[in-house]
């Protein structure tokens, strides 16, 4: 089987994006990390599939698949590429595009000045909605990793994500923390991990350990869950910068049930052709 792709990438976040419109496709989990290896096929954090949407208020169903060949409900930094090739690839002319996901719809709005601004929906804290093992609901929660407690806060966007804050991002320990966070049994499926320094009330640093793709340049999701977590516990103001090792994104909430609005660039590397 031959099929077209892009490479495209958001921050470094890197992807490999596929029309299954005009080329349907049913892709095997052996298939899926075959194109995301980077010795023995193109190499990406994540593929995205394209697809018709199975409901009438949405223009595609946007499908995500970590580099380990397991689908995941949501990526931020992949629905800014997807928006982008929708576009380039004269699948729509809309500037506001509605896109169905594993976790729901979400919308895409293509900006003036070539960035994406996304409506990645409310954020979700109840342990159940997450999922996180815990009685009650919190800001902050005690995890305890390599014998010591860590202070962590958790939420969903549309994916787990726990969040902890530190001194600096650059003598993290993303290696050591972010697995065992990953696989810590009371997130029953398993969960993004990020590492937060908080520089001003409107600018943090961040690291992300993400969930079967390990550490990447960027995580929009990611992004989002931090500052919702960083205002949860009154650190942060309402529209923040984030500074991720692939780039800068702009995080916007207001708090409560308002959604998290994420703004940043998507760009388009490369296109080819592959046999599978």
């Amino acid at each position: 089987m031959r099929i077209k792709f892009t490479k495209m990438h958001g921050l470094g976040n890197d992807f490999v994006v596929l029309d299954a419109i005009n080329q349907p496709l049913a892709l095997s989990t052996e298939q899926v990390r075959l194109l995301a290896d980077r010795r023995f096929g193109i190499g990406c954090d994540q593929l995205l599939l394209v697809e018709r949407p199975g409901r009438a208020d949405a223009d595609f169903r946007y499908r995500i698949f970590n580099a380990d060949g397991g689908e995941v409900e949501q990526c931020g930094n992949g629905a800014r590429c997807f928006a982008r090739f929708v576009r380039d690839q004269g699948l729509t002319d809309k500037d506001a595009i509605v896109v169905e996901t594993a976790s729901g719809i979400i919308t895409l709005y293509v900006e003036g000045n070539g960035e994406i601004r996304v409506n990645m929906g409310a954020p979700r804290f109840a342990p159940g909605q997450i999922p996180f093992v815990a009685e009650v609901e919190a800001d902050k929660y005690s995890l305890e990793v390599e014998r010591r407690p860590l202070a962590v806060g958790a939420v969903s966007m549309g994916n787990p994500h726990v969040v902890l804050r530190v001194e600096d991002v650059e003598g993290a320990e993303v290696e050591l923390l972010g697995p065992k966070l990953e696989a810590h049994p009371r997130f029953p499926q398993r969960v993004n991990v990020g590492f937060m320094q908080v520089v001003e009330r409107d600018h943090i640093r961040l690291r992300v350990y993400e969930r079967g793709a390990g550490e990447t340049l960027a995580c929009g999701t990611g992004a989002c869950a931090a500052v919702v977590v960083g205002r949860r516990w009154g650190l942060l103001d309402e529209e923040v910068t984030v500074d991720l090792p692939g780039g800068r994104l702009t995080i916007h909430w207001q708090g409560g049930d308002a959604p998290v609005w994420m703004i940043g660039p998507a760009t388009r590397v490369f296109e080819g052709e592959i046999d599978l």
